[in-house]
């Protein structure tokens, strides 16, 4: 067994996930995300509202001057989801209503992430060493794993990957995307392509390799939390209501790329056309009407909210923040959090994750080499976090 074993894994109950589609309608409305995090448990916190028990007045206007590094996302209704879209979890679009908050204007970069490290001494899962238990109901025998394959790392994209292999597994399962991803040993957020990289001229590019567990701790420390998916979509719009991209409907107005993308057929040419090859700097592309910087493309951020492709049937309108509970019918029995915004691996004969309404999702114990974060906070988390 090689050191991809704990990838290999994942694709193997992958693969038998896709025969079993079952989806059931969740139950209630999920658990309140509210702030400060380190006052609950964020992955066994209690039931809550969606809104239905808050004043039926909407939080417009900004209450107090804007937080360092944050912008201030009035509340207001939108159209939240895409009824013209290919992608089934982005229908029904439905309006949606939430309460204003502030957002960081950046997705949270190397430099902040180092400052949060060195303060607690938070080391990443990425950078312990993986246990046998974790893999518990992924196989049959966690006993079989040799011990030198339990070793720390992260996935990144496999450069090496055998091209006819690929048209194959694209022919016969929607999780092709195994064949090009590769568990890398030593791969975290403090070396991101591997062993022999460094964050040398990276400290202002978005911190990658982070779970969504990673970024919970950060928030904690930040006084702040992860936004919720109708948070993440309302600040994505720029205050539009039905737009395709967070400045517009038109991709490349002015014949100017607005986000780091993959530009050419995916995986196979990669133009880089947009100047990046893997993370680009933050604020390298201009914000939207909002003053945020990268809500398209760069790399996917972590919401708050449990992943269901049937959540938008069921979704309250005010304030939703999510199902109770996770369902992928991809890997039915893998939890999974919701990410959102697209990134550097995002085509046009791919994911098209770049869209204000895409949807994607993630294991939250698990990080990946193009997928980040940012953080949110609300007036009255503000005050909380104060006294």
């Amino acid at each position: 067994m090689s050191g991809k074993v704990i990838l290999s894994t994942v694709a193997l109950v992958s693969a038998i996930g896709v025969l079993i589609f079952a989806v059931a309608a969740p139950t209630d409305s999920g658990v309140d995300p509210t702030v400060p995090v380190a006052e609950s448990d964020p992955e066994n916190p209690n039931n809550g509202s969606t809104g239905s028990s808050k004043s039926s007045d909407v939080i417009v206007d900004e209450p107090h001057p804007t937080p360092k590094g944050m912008v201030w996302i009035p509340g207001g209704s939108f159209v939240m989801g895409n009824d013209e879209s290919k992608q089934q979890d982005e229908k029904p679009a439905h309006e949606v209503t939430v309460d204003g908050f502030w957002m960081d204007e950046t997705e949270v970069t190397n430099a902040q992430f180092l400052e949060f490290t060195e303060a607690t001494g938070y080391i990443t899962v990425a950078e312990r060493k993986p246990k046998r238990e974790e893999f518990a109901g992924l196989i049959d025998d966690i006993s079989k794993i040799p011990e030198e394959n339990l070793v720390p790392g992260s996935i990144c994209f496999n450069p090496n990957f055998d091209r006819k292999m690929v048209e194959q597994a694209k022919k016969e399962s929607p999780n092709w995307p195994y064949h090009i991803w590769q568990y890398r040993q030593g791969a975290n957020w403090r070396m991101p392509d591997g062993p022999d990289s460094t964050l040398e001229g990276r400290l202002d590019h978005p911190v990658v390799h982070v779970s969504w567990t990673d970024a919970v701790e950060y928030c904690k420390w930040a006084g702040k939390r992860l936004p919720t998916e109708a948070e993440w979509e309302k600040a994505s719009r720029g205050g539009a209501k039905r737009d395709t991209y967070p400045w517009g409907n038109e991709q490349m107005p002015d014949g100017k790329w607005m986000q780091n993308i993959w530009q050419g057929e995916f995986p196979y040419d990669n133009k880089l056309l947009d100047g990046f090859e893997a993370t680009a700097p933050v604020k390298s592309f201009p914000p939207n009407k909002f003053g945020l910087y990268d809500m398209s493309g760069n790399v996917w951020e972590w919401c708050f909210d449990f992943y269901r492709p049937d959540y938008y049937e069921h979704s309250p309108s005010r304030d939703p923040f999510g199902p109770a509970e996770s369902f992928d019918p991809q890997e039915p029995g893998i939890p999974k959090r919701v990410q959102r915004g697209g990134s550097f691996m995002c085509s046009s004969n791919y994911c098209i994750g770049y869209r204000c309404s895409s949807r994607m999702k993630g294991e939250p114990v698990a990080g990946s080499f193009h997928c980040g974060f940012r953080c949110v906070l609300t007036p009255e988390e503000y005050k909380l976090a104060a006294k």
